[in-house]
């Protein structure tokens, strides 16, 4: 019955947001489709994204019926955790990205025009945008609300954080053919050493807090640091941000191993 649930949950996120994402994909490579379909595959609204969350409240009212579902909302609405995840979950990938950046100057990348500093109300209004159309909304109630517990319960936390984050690599391959996205952006290997190290720290967050949101907000700041600070158009600074996201995630696996280990819903101390 688990297994089911779990293969279940995969299926269902990849089928949806593959079948939105693929004629997206097949646009950028010179196809079109007749308006106002084309316009919609192509704006914010196209609900590809919410292909995990979509999943996982599905199945959870399918396997679990009404209790289930709600245990699932709760957790996405939970800010009952210690105080002092906050700066982690606001501050810890901005000062990745901009420590990658900063270090990739110093090697000889150009200094990129930081252009929210004159407008600073834009970075509260690009984060808006992310939680709820960027990513965190979309994804985290699947990923580590659904996904992650229940391969907790067969694997280590490490084993099943491995896991999680190579199937989450792979869902956004459509992405990595649509023109304008990040993985666009950047070549398919790096990416899956960002999101495997990604997984790690959201493992550690998750575990520790217990909170569906937790995990949302620092996926948000995650995203949003890629706004404030635009290392993925740099060389060096491409590779430093690698460095230092697999140094982090080594460090939570080494020196966080205990809250790596806090069972399913278990509240930071």
């Amino acid at each position: 019955m688990e297994n089911d649930r779990i293969s279940d949950f995969f299926i269902v996120a990849f089928i949806f947001s593959w079948v939105l994402w693929i004629p997206v994909a097949m646009v950028s490579a010179g196809f079109s489709f007749p308006q106002p379909l084309q316009a919609f595959l192509e704006s914010p609204y196209n609900p590809a994204a919410f292909g995990p969350t979509l999943a996982a409240v599905l199945l959870s009212y399918r396997y679990g019926g009404r209790d289930e579902l709600l245990a699932l909302l709760r957790k996405g609405v939970n800010y009952d955790f210690h105080r002092l995840w906050w700066p982690v979950i606001l501050l810890f990938f901005p000062v990745l990205t901009a420590v990658a950046l900063y270090l990739g100057v110093l090697w000889g990348d150009p200094q990129p025009y930081l252009y929210w500093t004159s407008q600073p109300l834009m970075v509260i209004m690009v984060f808006i945008y992310i939680f709820f159309l960027g990513g965190p909304l979309q994804e985290e109630f699947g990923w580590r609300g659904y996904a992650l517990p229940r391969l907790q319960r067969r694997y280590s936390p490490i084993y099943a954080t491995l896991i999680i984050g190579f199937i989450w690599g792979l869902w956004h391959i459509p992405l990595f053919f649509i023109g304008g996205s990040i993985q666009s952006q950047v070549p398919f290997w790096s990416f899956m050493i960002l999101i495997i190290s990604a997984s790690v720290i959201y493992t550690w967050v998750y575990n520790s807090t217990g909170s569906i949101l937790a995990t949302m907000i620092i996926h948000t700041t995650g995203n949003l640091s890629y706004f404030l600070f635009p290392v993925q158009g740099t060389l060096a600074g491409g590779i430093f941000l690698m460095i230092l996201n697999v140094a982090a995630a080594l460090a939570v696996m080494l020196f966080a191993g205990s809250e790596l280990k806090t069972d399913f819903g278990g509240q930071g101390h």
